[in-house]
This record gives structure tokens, C-alpha cells and sequence, in this order.
């Protein structure tokens, strides 16, 4: 596998869905997160990222055309302890109470699948991060169909011990647009990480598809102290 430009990455496809970036800042210094939400729907481009504690939660820009909140309502970020939980859906809840009681983070997936949507059924992605004593390490996770199969998942968790900087791990939800949408394949998409926070932000959202782009949220974590700093943009202001 060889080692790419992130602007290349989300600039390749119109429509990735929803994607997770994990890394370590080119400096070192930080862990970095970003994640973020797109949308063909009315109802999936309604939306906006708003923050929830130490955590974010999506929530209707517009509550009047809300239609089905069952899969775009959801905490994508929460923080345990820690550790930094990043999903794509609901799960972000699963994975923070299995972690909570002590499972790993694949055991805590266990009771999840991909979601219930079909014909797409779209992969659960999740990220998770561990700061502890100066040290990082993040993992990877993606639930998805057995090629569309509804009744096979196919589990694959993906772990990153001691990350070097200025490198980091791209999941997303879909190949590229289509009917139905292809799931993700493959090992997460090994990544640049440059610039500072700002940087790194207007990176990402630059090169996301300006029609179908929603929400981002971007973290930056002190490795060594743990204060973080973050950025949100939301497409409706």
C-alpha cells in the first residue's frame, strides 16, 4: 500500500458518504481525528454537527423537514476517559458503554451490524483513540454486508500502535456513488496528515464534493497534556 494525499483521497469521488480520518499530526505533537457527513437526500443534507459536552451530536438545521431521524440523529463523537470514540451512527453508544463495563472495542461491536437500509446497507464505520502516559494508539472498524447479502455481516477491526507523524488511516462509507451505493473495501486508505488544525480543516472540507458535503468535525488532541482543540463547519449556517 502506498501512502497518499488526503485531498487526493476525498477528491476522487463525488460522494464517500460519511468518513473517519485517524493520524498523528505532522509535528507529532497531536492526535487528530476528523469526521464528517454527506448527503443526497433532503433529509440527510438537513442537518448540522453541534457540540455535546466533550462529544458532538447531529441535529435538523431546518426541525420542520425532518422525515425519519432513525439513522441521521446521532452522537458521531463522545470521550471516555481517555479515549475518543468516533462512529458514523449510533453505535458511538454502543461502543462507549462496552468500553465503559471493560470490552475491547471489537467485543463491544459484536452486537452490531451494518445498517438497516437496503438495498445499500451502509457500513457501520467507528474509530476509537487511547491517550495514555504520552503514548497513542487508534483503531479501525467496519460492519458491513457480505456483498450485499442481508443476512452476513463481515467484520473487520483494524488496530495502529504507536502512529508516526504525518501519517494516518481514511475509512468511509461508500466506493463512490451508485444504485445501490458500494460499500467501502479494503484496509483503511493510508493517508497524509499536514498543516495545523485550521489547515487540516479547510483541507478536508475543501476537497469534499461541494453539493453533496454536510458536516465536519476536526480534533486535534495534545498527546502529551490531552487538551484538544476543535473545529466545526456545518454547510447550513
Amino acid at each position: 500500500m502506498n501512502r497518499i494525499s488526503l485531498a487526493t483521497e476525498l477528491s476522487a469521488t463525488t460522494y464517500p458518504g460519511r468518513g473517519i480520518v485517524i493520524g498523528r499530526s505532522a509535528d507529532g505533537k497531536y492526535a487528530v481525528t476528523a469526521y464528517f457527513i454527506m448527503g443526497r437526500s433532503e433529509n440527510s443534507r438537513n442537518r448540522v454537527f453541534v457540540e455535546d459536552g466533550e462529544g458532538i451530536r447531529t441535529q435538523a438545521f431546518d426541525p420542520s423537514k425532518l422525515t425519519d431521524p432513525s439513522l441521521i440523529i446521532y452522537a458521531p463523537v463522545r470521550v471516555l476517559g481517555d479515549k475518543t470514540i468516533v462512529t458514523n451512527g449510533d453505535q458511538t453508544d454502543t461502543v462507549y458503554k462496552g468500553m465503559s463495563k471493560g470490552e475491547t472495542f471489537e467485543v463491544s461491536l459484536r452486537c452490531r451490524e451494518f445498517e438497516p437500509d437496503g438495498p445499500n446497507y451502509t457500513p457501520r464505520i467507528s474509530g476509537v483513540m487511547e491517550i495514555k502516559d504520552g503514548a497513542f494508539e487508534y483503531a479501525m472498524s467496519i460492519l458491513k454486508s457480505n456483498n450485499g447479502d442481508s443476512d452476513s455481516c463481515n467484520r473487520y477491526t483494524f488496530s495502529y500502535e504507536n502512529p508516526k507523524a504525518g501519517e494516518g488511516r481514511f475509512i468511509h462509507t461508500y466506493m463512490g456513488d451508485g444504485n445501490p451505493l458500494p460499500s467501502f473495501e479494503g484496509e483503511p486508505t493510508w493517508v497524509d496528515i499536514c498543516g495545523d488544525i485550521d489547515e487540516f480543516t479547510n483541507l478536508v472540507w475543501s476537497n469534499l464534493n461541494e453539493d453533496n458535503k454536510v458536516s465536519l468535525f476536526v480534533r486535534y488532541i495534545d498527546i502529551e497534556t490531552g487538551k484538544y482543540e476543535t473545529r466545526i463547519i456545518n454547510k447550513n449556517q
